[in-house]
């Protein structure tokens, strides 16, 4: 890559701490997609979001749910000192549960953004931090007589032995630990309607990945038997992601319970113009709509350039599998009367830093210059797809 296409991926001019505010029906929900200008030193860049963060907590009377950071391995211990320095300096704790996912920002390292989610006391009828171990490790919330749980930064390791243990074995424990955990809280893995898999060289054994989910998956039975179009599995990410720990994956997931399953309630959703991945191999859903708690929220699964029948469309070719990704996101969305619009908050995986500048060139010419994305490079599951993005719909 040249100089020129360096200075091109770097382009973006997004402001430091472009906050999005969503209020919800009654419960007022804040969503974070914050990402520092160019410019900006890890420390700054933190120092400038947390503040802006803190700020909006404070005055709106927010609790914080769940809080993902992505930026370079090299700047983690610069950005969690100034996030909390500078939560400290505000009267708020921040020993609470994050995931610290290494994403290089688009123009070198240093940090690539925030994506936080918080939700007004007022509207709480339960709010309680897990701890497993001494560790802060989630959130339980209730609102409206929804009950929610939020786990974050979960690992495979057992001690130290756990770092020899194969990928898989790692995997499979990640599973048991998040349903021993949400079983402890009043749910199971059942009731899990959302995970993210962040998974250390994911290219190397992606296909065993998934068969170690997919094996856990059909001992909760949530596995489509043949010829059973039901979907109780929960929609997913899963990307190329190094972990603090050398830990050879790392997952985040939320649950749901106090609703039911669709008609009403949770709805794992399916879209048309992609095939359900389970059918290639992969145990998750395209998105899950829950309703409830006020609002409509739909979480999209990780959606790149992939057809109804499984193959990568338009392998090396930038334009055309963003363009492809989002019509298919859209897709998705339609039945729901949703588009990307009503986005709350996004993570845009490229595989190379100039796919950045083009994915924002490709939003602003559709009216959205503000989207509200963290962007990140990343390995994505096939070593031809280029682009793929996930997020939160909020109607």
């Amino acid at each position: 890559m040249t100089s020129d296409s360096s200075r091109t991926a770097c382009a973006k001019p997004t402001p430091v701490a472009s906050l999005l505010v969503r209020d919800a029906g009654e419960a007022g929900t804040f969503f974070v997609a914050s990402a520092p200008e160019v410019s900006a030193t890890a420390t700054g860049a933190a120092a400038e979001i947390y503040s802006q963060i803190a700020g909006t907590l404070r005055r709106r009377g927010l609790h914080v749910v769940q809080e993902r950071i992505f930026g370079s391995l090299t700047s983690r211990d610069a950005v969690m000192a100034a996030r909390a320095k500078v939560l400290l300096a505000r009267g708020i704790t921040p020993d609470g549960p994050i995931t610290y996912i290494q994403g290089n920002p688009p123009c070198g390292e240093g940090l690539a953004g925030v994506i936080l989610h918080a939700i007004a006391k007022a509207g709480l009828d339960e709010y309680e931090t897990i701890v497993d171990g001494g560790v802060p490790c989630g959130r339980i919330w209730r609102t409206n007589g929804v009950r929610f749980i939020a786990l974050q930064n979960r690992d495979g390791l057992s001690g130290n032995a756990g770092l020899a243990e194969p990928a898989t074995a790692q995997v499979r424990r990640i599973i048991e630990q998040a349903d021993r955990l949400l079983r402890q809280h009043g749910a199971s893995y059942r009731d899990v309607v959302r995970t993210w898999f962040y998974l250390r060289d994911i290219l190397a054994w992606y296909p065993q990945f998934n068969e170690a989910r997919n094996e856990k998956h059909a001992e909760f039975g949530l596995m489509p038997s043949p010829g059973d179009d039901r979907l109780l599995l929960p929609a997913s990410t899963a990307i190329g992601a190094e972990v603090t720990l050398g830990a050879a994956a790392v997952m985040d997931l939320l649950a749901v319970t106090g609703l039911n399953r669709a008609p009403s309630g949770v709805k794992q959703l399916h879209n048309d113009f992609q095939l359900d991945a389970f059918r290639y191999g992969s145990a998750f859903s395209r998105g899950a709509c829950i309703k409830g708690s006020g609002c409509t929220s739909i979480h999209v699964s990780g959606t790149a350039a992939i057809d109804e029948h499984g193959r990568s469309l338009h392998p090396e070719n930038i334009w055309r599998q963003i363009a492809t990704t989002l019509e298919k996101v859209e897709a998705l969305l339609a039945p729901e009367k949703a588009g990307l619009r009503d986005f709350v908050a996004a993570t845009v995986f490229v595989k190379r830093p100039e796919v950045a500048p083009v994915f924002w060139e490709m939003m602003a010419n559709r009216g959205l210059p503000d989207f509200p994305a963290v962007c990140v490079v990343a390995d994505i599951c096939r070593d031809e797809l280029l682009f793929e993005i996930d997020g939160q719909v909020v109607i």
